[in-house]
């Protein structure tokens, strides 16, 4: 594990630098056990999960070092894995994505296959990042993994749930992106999603 600032009002604990659901898991442990328990007289701002590594924000004039980096510490060195996860949410999605023909094809699969996959995934919202309320969720069988695009589109409707490499992801709002659209969704739904949420999407028929 490296442990480094980010400006003076940040720490930052990273355990690998590599999307691995196991490392995932530590981190969302560590992340919730310490939302949920954190003492608010260490001038902690907010706790940010990613795929790898949990970033500490504080407040620097109100901060003892010292004890926020063993709040931490100990926190990593107690993790068994069994608080990363949040609630269930689910997702219904219409599965009418630009690049669903493209992926089944890519995989060799039908697009009812395709489907059948994506909406039968047991995805966890690893970390919520690029876009305020974009859900990056691992969980993807690994036949659905899919390159992004070598040319991202500059426009992406807001709800466009997509594939990008290992990753499933829903854009919140409109945007540039270079994921594989395979459906879409209610953007207002991702307004409730937090790191450690279980997603299930489910067919719009």
């Amino acid at each position: 594990m490296r442990k480094y600032p980010l400006g003076d009002s940040c720490l930052c604990w990273s355990l690998d630098d590599k999307i691995d659901p196991a490392v995932s898991a530590r981190i969302l442990s560590v992340y919730r056990e310490l939302k949920d328990t954190a003492p608010g007289t260490l001038g902690i701002r907010d706790f940010v999960p990613s795929y790898n590594a949990l970033a500490v924000h504080f407040d620097p004039l109100k901060c003892d070092r010292k004890k926020l980096e063993e709040l931490v510490d100990e926190a990593f060195a107690k993790e068994s894995g069994g608080n990363n996860t949040g609630k269930e949410v689910i997702i219904p999605v219409k599965y009418d994505g630009e690049d669903l023909d493209r992926v089944a094809e890519l995989h060799d699969l039908t697009v009812r296959e395709v489907i059948d996959l994506h909406s039968k995934g047991n995805f966890t919202v690893a970390m919520v990042g690029f876009l305020p309320n974009f859900p990056y969720l691992i969980g993807l069988d690994e036949r659905l993994v899919t390159p992004r695009l070598d040319s991202p589109r500059t426009k992406v409707p807001a709800g466009s749930v997509a594939i990008g490499g290992a990753q499933t992801g829903i854009y919140p709002v409109e945007s540039p992106g270079g994921w594989n659209l395979i459906g879409s969704t209610d953007p207002a739904l991702l307004q409730a999603i937090e790191p450690g949420d279980r997603v299930i999407f489910e067919e719009m028929k």
